[in-house]
């Protein structure tokens, strides 16, 4: 890939371009940066394990790090996940979409490779029309954040395109993404949720909804 394409979301008639083109790099097994609701994202299709290297390639970044799982809706976490307890179900419920990520046990079934998950898979459903309407089109995706490992996180398309360049097919430009305030981690791979990492959301808000939870060291 010898250059990148970029479209503004907030112009109609480049918004339309733009997902179609970001969906056709999708399939295609290309990168797309795309904006959510923390920061933007660069992501790929989950289940092109080439593409998920060339992502973590990307950023720099090994396979002791895997990658995150984007969905456009709370019915595809019953697709790849399994023994989702009754709490985690309950945050869904009450946080999807939104800034949670769930830690769940993944569908062994699943022929994927996101690096080394100890078969488990990081899913969330971001709050961001954009990234909604993409994952929609192209099914689950790999995505992390758009920047390169140890540098900041992009909260605008410039600075991904200042990190990342021509290793992205298309840029989503969503505008500033606010404050760069990451989602809450929850492992909800045993019987009682554990909070691996407190972000927008803190573990009183968590425990409202899901009873016990144990705040990881």
């Amino acid at each position: 890939m010898t250059w990148a394409r970029r479209f503004d979301m907030a112009d109609r008639g480049q918004r339309a371009a733009g997902l179609e083109h970001a969906t056709a790099a999708v399939r295609r097994g290309e990168l797309v940066v795309l904006p959510t609701d923390t920061v933007y994202g660069i992501g790929c299709d989950a289940f092109l394990a080439d593409a998920v290297g060339d992502l973590l390639a990307a950023k720099g970044r090994g396979r002791d790090m895997p990658v995150p799982v984007l969905v456009g809706s709370p019915t595809t976490l019953q697709g790849i996940a399994s023994n989702l307890s009754t709490a985690a179900l309950d945050l869904v419920q009450a946080f999807w979409p939104g800034a949670l990520t769930l830690v769940a046990t993944a569908q062994p079934s699943l022929q994927w490779d996101l690096g080394d998950t100890g078969g488990t898979v990081a899913v969330r459903m971001p709050l961001h029309p954009v990234a909604l309407e993409l994952l929609r089109a192209t099914g689950p995706m790999a995505v992390s954040s758009a920047n390169i490992s140890g540098s900041p996180p992009a909260t605008t398309a410039a600075e991904a395109i200042e990190q990342l360049g021509d290793a992205v097919a298309v840029y989503l430009d969503g505008g500033p993404s606010g404050e760069p305030v990451p989602s809450s981690i929850v492992d909800v791979t045993g019987e009682v949720p554990r909070l691996l990492r407190a972000g927008a959301l803190d573990a009183e808000e968590l425990r409202a909804v899901a009873g016990d939870l144990v705040v990881a060291p």
